[in-house]
């Protein structure tokens, strides 16, 4: 069964962010975007790579209304110590979030049961607690951030525009589809 269009279960999970203990709940997720990033484990190798990638294009989710969560199976102690000892998870501002009880992995469908690690999954949930979209693939393949801030725009578009759709490679400010019966086998 696929997540999209589900309501995010209740979740509490301690997280490091800019030098601080904090605690995430499924409550922080409501109110604005939210971004789940979800990656095997800290002191990996891909992983650093992609939290820099999304720290480079953090300002791009902030002006978009949005908030990013890394999530990986490990504590947030874990995440304090890999965040002063790796410069690319030092650029990350946002919360790393431990998990290692496996509640947010399994809930999202991304837990690897027998090695107690997550798939590399991303999910874009709206403001009301529903998830809109969803990636998830071999941990072999670190992703592009780009194509998330993309999804979110996109996502947000059509929040906002329920009567239309975004094509194919859609940017910000391009043109859209309007559906309807007219558009059937013209394009």
């Amino acid at each position: 069964m696929s997540l999209i269009n589900t309501q995010v279960q209740p979740f509490k999970a301690q997280a490091f962010k800019n030098g601080k203990f904090i605690e995430v709940t499924e409550a922080d997720l409501k109110g604005k975007w939210s971004v789940l990033i979800f990656m095997p484990a800290a002191f990996t190798f891909n992983c650093p790579t992609e939290i820099e990638d999304a720290a480079e294009h953090y300002a791009e989710f902030q002006k978009a209304g949005a908030e990013v969560y890394i999530v990986t199976t490990d504590t947030h102690f874990s995440h304090k110590v890999w965040h002063e000892t790796s410069p690319a998870v030092g650029k990350a501002q946002f919360p790393l979030v431990g998990d290692p009880t496996h509640q947010l992995t399994r809930a999202f469908g991304v837990h690897i049961e027998e090695a107690g690690l997550a798939l590399r999954g991303t999910f874009v949930i709206d403001p009301e607690g529903v998830i809109k979209t969803m990636e998830v693939h071999d941990n072999a393949i670190a992703r592009d951030v780009t194509e998330t801030v993309r999804k979110l725009k996109a996502a947000q578009y059509v929040a906002s525009h329920p009567n239309e759709v975004c094509p194919a490679k859609w940017k910000e400010g391009e043109a859209t589809l309007a559906p309807s019966i007219d558009l059937v086998g013209k394009i």
